[in-house]
């Protein structure tokens, strides 16, 4: 009895941890998105008198050969990348659910999905997402593009694994035997239990849509020069390195690891606190 009772303590502590962690990482997230989206252009405005300034209580992150607050497009630069991880992440999300789904129409339709998975896991990823964004006309649409064509192939082995599963359950069985249709299967069975796969898996993507959107943007294929891109912000740093000028590149690329392991704690604990599996160890 005491013995449960320590269990069931110990249960209950852990889940409060974990609903106090995803708390504070979504304050956390939101209070990077607010940042950036309340920055105005003039935040953003050259400044000649203030060039090459190391940081300082006045400006944190320093300023640019140009005279430009590195703190301010830093910020500026994470609401973009996050609106970028966004859209592409629920355009992933969305493919990954349509191919799983109709992987269970029958046996040719789960052959044709399953090759495509292989082929987009076969490839290289970072060529295979220059190519596309390249062929989408660059700029944010191309970006966001080829990230959502490029990320949905391991969340839709996942959900494919899943619905495979459902497919063979008792429930299943009978609601076929009853005539019901397809759909009526998907929308009552088999979509309700991938929900939880599905909020971890936009959750997870985040991180890997906002570092292969700086990683191409970085190297020229991305978001126009003209956009306080992380992954532009740190491209044009590098021609200042080797004068001395460290945080121009160490703050913005800090920065960005930052809220990619802000978003990677995010998704692991909602997935602790959702995934049948996880959840009882809670």
């Amino acid at each position: 009895m005491i013995e449960r009772t320590v269990k069931q303590s110990n249960s209950c502590n852990l889940r409060q941890r974990t609903l106090v962690t995803i708390i504070i990482a979504f304050i956390l997230l939101i209070g990077i998105i607010l940042s950036g989206a309340l920055i105005g252009p003039e935040k953003l405005g050259v400044n000649l008198q203030l060039r090459n300034i190391p940081p300082s209580f006045a400006h944190l992150f320093g300023t640019d050969w140009l005279g430009r607050d590195m703190l301010a497009r830093t910020f500026k630069g994470l609401a973009l990348s996050f609106g970028v991880g966004l859209t592409a992440a629920c355009i992933s999300t969305i493919i990954a659910l349509v191919l799983s789904l109709l992987s269970s129409v029958n046996k040719a339709m789960d052959a044709v999905i399953t090759w495509l998975i292989d082929l987009f896991l076969s490839m290289p990823h970072i060529v295979i997402l220059i190519l596309i964004s390249f062929a989408a006309g660059g700029g944010f649409k191309g970006v966001v593009i080829g990230l959502a064509l490029t990320h949905w192939p391991s969340l839709t082995r996942l959900l494919r694994a899943e619905v495979l599963q459902l497919k063979n359950m008792n429930y299943v069985a009978v609601s076929k035997s009853l005539g019901k249709s397809r759909l009526w299967i998907a929308r009552h069975h088999i979509l309700p239990h991938l929900i939880p796969q599905l909020i971890v898996g936009f959750v997870l993507l985040f991180p890997h849509a906002i570092l292969h959107e700086a990683a191409i943007t970085f190297l020229g294929f991305g978001l126009s020069a003209e956009a306080p891109a992380i992954g532009i912000i740190l491209s044009e740093s590098m021609r200042y390195l080797a004068t001395g000028m460290w945080w121009l590149a160490f703050f913005p690329g800090l920065s960005l690891l930052a809220m990619v392991g802000i978003f990677d704690l995010l998704g692991r604990n909602i997935r602790r606190l959702i995934d049948p599996f996880h959840s009882q160890k809670l």
